[in-house]
């Protein structure tokens, strides 16, 4: 899971036309998104105001997953024992989660957070992205990082609603590019 910023275009060249230099708000969506990192494709989305955190938008992506998930990989932005709960709840309690603690954690908040802990300890922050798997959390960068560059990082429609239906269109056509093929990479002496 992640999330990115989209800006909204729109009504802000009219605005200055009409009223002169000022300057217009500024506005902007949050693109949260859950991806397979076996398909590549993203398989939970969800658009929100820029109000809306990450882990008050999880139980809405998780809903879309459809509860296949066997690991839980995603930033800092979602450690805390309320988002294991939730994602405990919806996944079932053998359900893998792997999120880096803050760099001044301690132990005894729970367990999942504590195991981070002492392998972060034991093998240093490098050995434990490698130990835990974390390091996948860039194929959600890199297919962020795709929607921008393929679709764009602005929505053109002024409402939420038309927004959210803009945004999924966009989602859509990115899985079926995703579908036509991925690069395969091979290692070269």
């Amino acid at each position: 899971m992640d999330a990115t910023g989209l800006r909204v275009t729109g009504q802000s060249g009219w605005l200055e036309e009409k009223h002169g230099d000022r300057k217009g708000r500024k506005t902007w969506r949050k693109r949260h998104v859950g991806l397979d990192p076996q398909s590549g494709e993203i398989v939970a989305s969800l658009l929100t105001t820029e109000h809306v955190g990450d882990p008050s938008a999880l139980p809405d992506l998780l809903r879309e997953t459809g509860c296949n998930v066997a690991r839980f990989i995603a930033d800092g932005a979602y450690d805390g024992q309320p988002v294991h709960d939730v994602i405990k709840a919806h996944c079932g309690p053998d359900v893998e989660i792997i999120i880096p603690p803050p760099a001044n954690a301690i132990s005894g908040s729970y367990a999942v957070r504590d195991a981070h802990i002492e392998t972060i300890r034991e093998k240093g922050c490098m050995g434990w992205q490698g130990a835990t798997g974390y390091n996948q959390r860039s194929r959600i960068e890199a297919q962020i990082g795709r929607y921008k560059r393929v679709i764009g990082d602005t929505l053109r429609a002024r409402k939420m609603e038309t927004q959210t239906n803009e945004a999924t269109i966009a989602i859509k056509a990115l899985n079926r590019m995703t579908r036509l093929g991925r690069a395969q990479f091979q290692r070269v002496s």
